[in-house]
């Protein structure tokens, strides 16, 4: 997730609690989503589309602060 802010990502998972967390959050989330398409997890497709759009809005999330640290960088 956002590879042209990998530098970024590293530092703000071990200055910012917050952003660590829902970081990882995606990423557990992530996993789950693929494991339940890949029928190593049980799951509905309505319970996949819903685990998706909880991903989506992590995401959102995090690039929210991601763009917030880059403009106090710049």
């Amino acid at each position: 997730m956002f590879p042209e802010h990998r530098e970024l990502i590293a530092q703000l998972k071990a200055s910012d609690h917050h952003f660590s967390r829902l970081f990882d959050q995606h990423n557990a989330l992530d996993q789950k989503i693929k494991n339940m398409e890949s029928h190593i997890e049980p799951g509905t497709p309505a319970e996949i589309e819903v685990l998706k759009k909880e991903k989506l809005l992590l995401k959102d999330q995090v690039y929210v602060i991601l763009r917030k640290a880059s403009a106090s960088k710049a």
